[in-house]
């Protein structure tokens, strides 16, 4: 056995069903986002995780409260799982978006925001770090944001950013499975636990479509 990493997106939010770029708006989870949550929490449970950490914003960490309540651990948290940073386009719609930026808006770069290469540093940088806290056989859930996951997974990857669009984006409370192995992470499960669907996300348009 070897160490693996659960990437959990959170539950929907009303801005999901908005369209609105949620970034480190702190949303909380709508009443379908609660039962995706429970959803996602039954059907991982039978993994059994030796740790969970979340995001610090409530959407991700209510997701994956719902997972620690089932199998006895607690939550840890931590803020470098937060969703990219959307600056002057948080709470915005993509419509909006395009209409206002239409230059920033086909580069996916928002004013003030964050750049995707910080984003995937950071999450990466997380992952390794709380993995590292794992035995050998252990399981490690990290419940975050759909943009944020990945990136994140790209960088743990190794992929070059230039290959990063080829991963699609994940679907509320669906998740990915990496595995650790003697040549580095590999991933065995990408956007897993739901029928393909919309992807209602803060992720870059071609990611999402």
């Amino acid at each position: 056995m070897s160490r693996r990493i659960v990437c959990l997106r959170h539950g929907q939010t009303l801005w999901n069903v908005e369209r609105r770029f949620q970034g480190h708006s702190d949303i909380p989870l709508d009443e379908t986002g609660i039962a995706q949550a429970a959803r996602a929490a039954s059907l991982l449970a039978s993994l059994r995780p030796t740790l969970i950490v979340s995001s610090d914003l409530q959407r991700a960490n209510d997701t994956a409260l719902a997972l620690g309540r089932i199998v006895g651990l607690d939550v840890a948290v931590d803020k470098d799982f937060r969703e990219r940073g959307g600056g002057q386009w948080e709470g915005l719609t993509r419509e909006e978006i395009a209409a206002r930026w239409p230059d920033e808006y086909a580069a996916w770069e928002a004013p003030d925001g964050e750049p995707v290469g910080d984003v995937a540093a950071r999450v990466a940088t997380a992952m390794r770090k709380w993995a590292g806290r794992l035995d050998d056989d252990g399981l490690l859930v990290v419940a975050s944001h759909g943009a944020a996951l990945r990136l994140g997974i790209c960088e743990l990857l190794g992929l070059p950013e230039e290959l990063w669009p080829t991963l699609g984006g994940l679907g509320n409370c669906s998740w990915s499975v990496l595995q650790e192995g003697r040549k580095g992470w590999r991933l065995l499960e990408h956007n897993a636990g739901t029928l393909p669907e919309p992807v209602n996300s803060d992720d870059r348009p071609e990611a999402v479509a």
